[in-house]
């Protein structure tokens, strides 16, 4: 099982935010490349990292905080937000980046992101309201189900999914593991679990589902989940 302790970038900070809502935004650090140095001194191996200006622009808006975060850490680096096309994909992988997250433009043009997860270390992101895919920020609907979506990358290249339920994410009410199980069995691909890690016993449950990842984001800032002894688990 892997641990991605989360950061999520807004106007160059390290922020949280409540369903997906920007003006629900929590500034947890100025300085967002202190805190990756921090996960990595607690023995983290990965990152997860969510441009959200980029998200709803559609393209990178905090390439400086990211730089940073590069050059001051040996972490693995994932990064999702804003990335619609091979160029940008090119960008951050020439950065260091290990992994690119797709979301919106994985929803809306599938065929597109199998034939680039042919060529690049590429995730899926599936964020569900209702159980239906959201995209641009989580601001629109992909008008198709989390489930269908996920069955459509079955047999394609990509390294996992990272599947978050809205309703859940930045809660701290607990993960929804159903939804995450029922991703895992269409797609047949691993899957991190994102959206609601509130407790221990959440990763617990992960472990035990032999889920291949979970992302630690507010349960971590609000010091509901000690991140040593996550990782150590």
């Amino acid at each position: 099982m892997e641990i991605f302790p989360a950061i999520d970038l807004k106007d160059g900070k390290a922020v949280r935010l409540t369903k997906g809502l920007m003006d629900s935004a929590k500034i947890y650090s100025n300085e967002p490349w202190e805190l990756a140095k921090k996960f990595e001194e607690m023995g983290a191996k990965w990152l997860h990292i969510v441009d959200l200006n980029g998200a709803f622009a559609g393209e990178p808006k905090n390439i400086d905080q990211i730089e940073k975060i590069r050059k001051n850490t040996k972490l693995k680096i994932q990064l999702g937000g804003g990335i619609r096309d091979e160029d940008t994909i090119k960008k951050y992988l020439d950065l260091g980046i290990n992994r690119l997250i797709l979301g919106s433009i994985a929803a809306r043009e599938p065929e597109r992101v199998k034939e680039l997860a042919s060529k690049y270390p590429v995730a899926v992101g599936i964020d569900a309201k209702d159980g239906v895919v959201a995209v641009d920020g989580w601001g629109g609907s992909a008008g198709i189900k989390a489930v269908k979506l996920a069955e459509i990358y079955k047999d394609s290249d990509i390294e996992c999914i990272i599947a978050t339920d809205i309703s859940k994410d930045g809660t701290l009410q607990g993960l929804n593991i159903e939804f995450i199980l029922d991703i895992m069995r269409v797609s047949k691909k691993n899957v991190i679990a994102s959206g609601g890690v509130a407790s221990i016993e959440d990763i617990r449950k992960v472990k035990e589902n032999n889920i291949y990842g979970v992302i630690i984001g507010k349960a971590f800032y609000e010091g509901k989940i000690d991140l040593e002894e996550v990782l150590k688990m």
